[in-house]
């Protein structure tokens, strides 16, 4: 591991992995470009390229016969785990429902907050060198605990034109029925405008990779998205008292992502020098102490954020930004990927200072109700016309006079 002397040096090389390479820009908005002008061809197109399978417009849509054989992968012992898994984030999600809320006045004046579920989401689910199965319930227990009733999935096909099994019958567990053997950019621009087969979404959520978080930038307005998330990072804070061992297997486990990075800020010499003499890939920050510990982690604003101090909580009073928090030796950042109950879907690259980890409020639209009586139009008027006049909108005052002339 580096020993990084100067903060401000943590700063450039953060940004310079947030920035993206101009050719997937461009490469991204050529595919978008595509999809929106040929549809289902450029989407058979794309698979063919990308993925390396010749799919036809039949294929494209993952058949029920597929999804039912799915389940021949899946002994009692994996089916079990992933059923103990599911419970555990609806056991998290359902408390997060928010209720709906009225207020009345005197006069008549009623206020109301409806929560009303998004009508169709789209749900992006790669499927690479390992299938991310946990990333199929993390995405769509959320939405289904809102209610969000039409969900669609997509997910790149394998070599023989077929979606990881354990993907779909984890799909299938949560009936979801209407999924797709299509990924990558064009899979975002399809759900995002629409082809002959896959037809538009309200919001597209789930990870991918450059090309999947470049295309969800670029559809964002015609579509809503959940974040543009970049490759996942932990941080961990360390002092003299942590275990070595646990900093170090978590380092380790963090590799395991594609482009993962790891930082440890540690206020000790021995452990940042014992740090220095692995081959571990990541960064030691020297904090003079736990107080600058906590600030370089709100700088920094980790998507993971491991406390492995004696007292982790008196430090978690201290950390404004971040994701997701690990506090002691026994939360590593795997139950949080796995089973813990949180979804794992969590800002990266220091956004979590403006973006949430995903939740159900991802999946509502707040709606506002407003009614009046008269008596409470008129008791509000000379507010209501007093700052209508400080922005020149007589028509605005003309529109509720009326209503009591």
């Amino acid at each position: 591991m580096n020993l990084i002397r100067n903060i401000s040096n943590l700063d450039k090389l953060l940004i310079k992995k947030r920035n993206r390479k101009g050719r997937v820009v461009e490469k991204v908005s050529r595919i978008i470009k595509a999809v929106k002008d040929k549809g289902d061809d450029a989407l058979i197109e794309f698979t063919k390229k990308f993925d390396k399978v010749k799919l036809n417009t039949r294929e494209i849509k993952v058949s029920e016969s597929e999804i039912s054989s799915a389940f021949n992968e899946l002994n009692s012992g994996i089916i079990s785990s992933i059923k103990s898994s599911i419970d555990n984030l609806y056991k998290f999600y359902r408390p997060q429902l928010p209720k709906p809320i009225t207020k009345r006045e005197e006069n008549g004046k009623v206020l109301k907050v409806r929560y009303k579920p998004i009508e169709r989401v789209g749900v992006y689910i790669p499927s690479g060198s390992a299938p991310l199965v946990s990333s199929v319930y993390m995405c769509l227990i959320p939405a289904l605990v809102a209610g969000v009733k039409d969900i669609v999935m997509v997910s790149p096909p394998g070599k023989e034109k077929f979606l990881n099994p354990f993907i779909l019958a984890v799909a299938s567990m949560l009936k979801i029925k209407e999924i797709y053997k299509i990924g990558g950019a064009q899979a975002i621009a399809a759900l995002a405008y629409g082809t002959k087969t896959v037809r538009k979404v309200d919001k597209i959520i789930g990870p991918g990779n450059d090309f999947v978080t470049e295309a969800k930038r670029q559809v964002f307005g015609e579509v809503g998205i959940d974040m543009l998330a970049g490759p996942s990072e932990v941080v961990i804070i360390a002092t003299r008292r942590t275990n070595i061992d646990f900093v170090v297997a978590d380092l380790e486990a963090q590799t395991e992502h594609k482009g993962g990075l790891g930082i440890v800020i540690t206020n000790s010499k021995k452990i940042a020098n014992e740090l220095r003499k692995s081959k571990i890939p990541g960064f030691i920050i020297k904090a003079r102490n736990l107080n600058e510990a906590a600030d370089i982690a709100n700088r920094i604003a980790p998507e993971h954020l491991e406390i492995l101090t004696k007292r982790p909580s008196t430090l978690l009073k201290k950390i404004n930004n971040c994701s997701a928090i690990f506090l002691g030796d026994n939360s590593p950042v795997a139950l949080g990927d796995y089973t813990a109950g949180p979804s794992h879907v969590l800002p990266t690259g220091g956004t979590a200072r403006f973006f949430s980890s995903l939740s159900v409020r991802d999946f509502l639209r707040e709606v506002h109700i407003v009614n009046y009586t008269k008596k409470a139009l008129i008791d509000e008027l000379p507010v209501l016309e007093k700052i209508a006049s400080l922005e020149g909108m007589q028509k605005h005052i003309d529109s509720v006079k009326k209503r009591l002339s």
